[in-house]
């Protein structure tokens, strides 16, 4: 294993100085980590090669911090009234001492510069990071601070605070530091994709998106609108006095003890400013094609297409319908030692381990097409594009495609026969579409029935009537709903699963392609070829008692 550029010494490298760990059981953990993403110190400890301890203390000497025993390390009292009992459940820290105006805390990932400036700023001290266990670092917390509140008592410490009318003092406050942990914990542990703050004349709502739908929230009072927007800017590093105009930031933190991005977007609004946190929650996406919810079959497609020589595969589908997990899952198969995969994304969502990628500046002229010339360059094997959303960046990657690399991107469109019509509209020769493209794989995320208020039934003639033609999909099956419970915030659903339309392109479609064919012959010669539709796909995951009807007719086209 050689040096990083940075002269830092891998982490694989001191365990195995250390005497913790083999090689062979480092390759191995790098493996893992190429083909599921995720910390090789994880990967490590996941294989049972070492354990936390052991991957803490290499942290701390690969850092050139100190690593502390908490079993023999007592926190002072006045470090522990330093930092809020939220923040320290929230962030996975614990106070130990105060030296000279400086609050030493022990953290579980030492390179967590976004937590350690937060305590800085939240106790005006400055702040000195040590690494310890991170399940010692939890029950310490508990030990010292004992349980966490709820996000009711956090609404109501801090609508009863007395907060200074300067926004800066108001966000720092420690009710809305606690208020604001509290909201982030609970749309961690409700799996939710995006919190929404959202500010109307008198009334202050919060909505949390689960599963792509919306519910609420418990309401804080309007008044703590103003605050906890302007706390969300201070950790996201937007001007806290620009209030006009729309902002976009990133925060990066630990939040129990799972790495989580935060991707913040600010809108000034008639009623005040709102904001929309998008959560990407590294921890929960596997990036494994096992994890998808394909079939064998579509399985097997999609792992076939990662070794195609050249051409290109696009994934399409309306946003948040999961297509980059499903381009990242394929990524990851095909991230062997002997394949250089580069990305040029906007912006760059999971890091995964072994591949380089680029975010795109359209600010400053880093686009799409541009990235993509400058990527033909560098000897790649496997292109992953983003998105392809004009004629240029298209011909860029059908150019790259006839050069022998094999692109992968994503396209908005219905269905996997209207991508064909999609390029031509923007200006690709048919003949070019048909000499490159090979797969399209269109997909749909509907909700998966509650596991715990799951209710079968047989479905009647009416239903069978309203589906038509497709009612022999599901005739005589025994379907499933969710009548509703706690656990899935009484909808009935808990959970996604993926819909996959894949389209081969095979010598009919390709010769249909270039003869200019309507979608309607397109779509014809796929299905003659083997596809199954949307909607087909859809009934039969409801036949299946994993998705509902409803959930089938609402995200798929006839």
């Amino acid at each position: 294993m050689s040096e990083p550029a940075s002269g830092r010494r891998l982490l694989g490298q001191v365990l195995k100085d250390r005497g913790v760990i083999k090689e062979s059981q480092v390759q191995a953990a790098l493996g893992e980590q190429r083909r599921h993403g995720g910390l090789i110190g994880q990967c490590l400890v996941t294989m049972g090669a070492c354990g936390e301890s052991d991957v803490a203390t290499a942290l701390a000497v690969q850092a050139g911090l100190e690593a502390v025993d908490l079993a023999h390390a007592a926190p002072e009292a006045e470090a522990l009234e330093a930092v809020d009992g939220s923040a320290a459940h929230a962030y996975g820290v614990l106070p130990l001492r105060v030296e000279a105006g400086t609050l030493v805390v022990a953290l579980a990932d030492p390179m967590n510069s976004a937590v350690i400036e937060d305590l800085a700023f939240t106790t005006g001290l400055q702040v000195r990071a040590v690494v310890a266990d991170a399940g010692a670092i939890k029950e310490r917390v508990l030990e010292h601070y004992g349980e966490e509140a709820t996000l009711a008592d956090a609404i109501r410490d801090a609508a009863d605070a007395q907060l200074d009318g300067d926004a800066e003092s108001a966000a720092s406050a420690m009710p809305v530091v606690r208020l604001l942990n509290s909201i982030l914990q609970r749309a961690i542990r409700d799996r939710a994709s995006d919190v929404h703050f959202e500010t109307f004349e008198g009334v202050f709502r919060i909505r949390y998106r689960v599963d792509g739908s919306l519910y609420e929230v418990e309401a804080p009072p309007p008044h703590l609108a103003l605050p906890l927007v302007s706390r969300i800017k201070v950790m996201a590093d937007l001007d806290i006095t620009e209030t006009r105009v729309p902002q976009d930031g990133r925060i990066e933190l630990s939040i129990d003890g799972r790495p989580v991005d935060l991707r913040v977007a600010t809108l000034p609004g008639a009623s005040g400013e709102g904001c929309v946190m998008r959560i990407l929650d590294r921890s929960a996406v596997s990036l494994d094609l096992k994890a998808l919810g394909l079939q064998p079959g579509d399985e097997a497609a999609l792992r076939a297409m990662t070794r195609l020589p050249h051409g290109i595969v696009l994934v399409t589908g309306p946003t948040g319908s999961g297509k980059t997990t499903t381009l990242y899952a394929m990524l990851s198969e095909a991230n062997t030692p002997e394949t250089k995969i580069i990305t040029v994304e906007d912006p760059v969502e999971y890091d995964i381990a072994g591949i380089v990628q680029v975010p795109i500046h359209d600010d400053i002229g880093v686009t799409y097409a541009s990235v993509l010339r400058s990527i033909l360059r560098q000897d790649p094997d496997k292109i992953l594009v983003g998105e392809i959303r004009d004629r240029e960046t298209g011909a860029t990657a059908v150019e790259a495609s006839l050069t022998g690399h094999t692109v992968f991107a994503t396209i908005h469109t219905n269905d996997a026969p209207s991508t064909v019509t999609r390029l031509v509209d923007m200006g690709i020769e048919p003949f070019l579409v048909a000499a490159t493209l090979e797969s399209v794989v269109a997909q749909r995320l509907v909700r998966s029935v509650c596991p715990d208020c799951k209710v079968t039934y047989e479905p009647d003639e009416e239903l069978l009537m309203d589906l038509g033609p497709d009612a022999d999909l599901v005739r005589g099956a025994t379907l499933c709903y969710g009548k509703g419970c706690d656990a899935c915030h009484h909808t009935g659903y808990r959970g996604r699963t993926g819909l996959f339309e894949i389209m081969n392109v095979d010598d009919e479609v390709r010769r249909l392609i270039e003869a200019g064919a309507s979608i309607e012959e397109v779509r014809e010669a796929a299905v003659a070829g083997g596809m199954e539709t949307l909607r087909e796909v859809g009934l039969r995951a409801a036949a299946e008692g994993r998705t509902t009807i409803e959930e089938v007719l609402r995200e798929t086209l006839v």
